[in-house]
């Protein structure tokens, strides 16, 4: 059985920073773009940060970026996000997506149909 199981979330004051990390398993995902996404209550899912197969292609969303630092390592078969000066509004569940049709990164491919591969989503929390 192929999963994504998020791990990192939890509540930090605004300011702070928090290490989200993403493992694979059933598969790897080591030939494939990843990326995060976030969905706040009663708001839509949103791209966050995608990076491509080897790790040299990434690419963040606007309220993220110079915030956030998206990382792989292929041999553990996982994906990290790393956010800083974090603000109440990036309050959401934090989701981890691959696109096994994808290797390399042309652009954000921030649509949440180009990916195929869902973890169930972590929790953070930012208090003001």
């Amino acid at each position: 059985q192929v999963q994504l199981v998020e791990s990192g979330g939890g509540l930090v004051q605004a300011g702070g920073s928090l290490g989200l990390s993403c493992a694979a398993s059933g598969r790897t995902f080591s030939n494939n773009v990843m990326a995060w996404f976030r969905q706040a209550p009663g708001k839509d899912r949103e791209f966050v940060a995608a990076i491509n197969w080897n790790g040299d292609t990434t690419f963040y969303a606007a309220s993220v970026k110079g915030r956030s630092t998206v990382s792989r390592d292929n041999a553990e078969n996982t994906v990290s996000l790393r956010m800083f000066n974090l603000k109440p509004g990036d309050t959401a569940t934090y989701y981890c997506a691959a696109d096994t049709d994808r290797r390399y990164l042309s652009g954000p491919y921030s649509r949440i149909d180009e990916y195929d591969y869902w973890g169930q989503g972590t929790q953070v929390t930012v208090s003001s």
